[in-house]
């Protein structure tokens, strides 16, 4: 399990950062630093460092391999942050459903695409031991 005292951190390109700061921070995201080259955000307890890298943003993005985001041990908080994204106009790469219905490792999830093609992913499962 993790320590309160550890903070994980991940960096990813931009193309901009006014949009990606506009979009992070109508994720609910709190702004941290901000330099000519990138944005630091406080992503749900954890780190994410926004570099401006315009010649590095994947123009075809696909939910698998490569995506980051954030499970929820809660169903009300997950249900809230699809509220809160769906509120804030967020842009869905994939919308609300479920993954692997009927079977233990069952759960929600929906993905969003930030400004550079980033795509983030939240889930909820039902059972808590599938979390790990």
């Amino acid at each position: 399990m993790r320590d309160t005292d550890k903070v994980f951190h991940l960096a990813i390109p931009c193309k901009e950062l006014d949009e990606t700061v506009d979009f992070y921070e109508r994720l609910g995201c709190k702004l941290a630093r901000r330099y000519h080259d990138r944005v630091t955000f406080d992503f749900f307890g954890d780190q994410v460092v926004c570099h401006l890298n315009p010649e590095k943003i994947d123009p075809e993005p696909r939910m698998y391999p490569r995506h980051f985001g954030i499970t929820f041990i809660k169903k009300q908080e997950f249900d809230l942050a699809h509220e809160y994204a769906v509120e804030n106009k967020l842009t869905f790469f994939q919308e609300l459903m479920v993954r692997f219905p009927g079977k233990k490792e069952e759960h929600v999830t929906f993905f969003l695409i930030d400004p550079a093609n980033n795509l983030l992913e939240f889930k909820y499962y039902h059972d808590p031991a599938m979390v790990y």
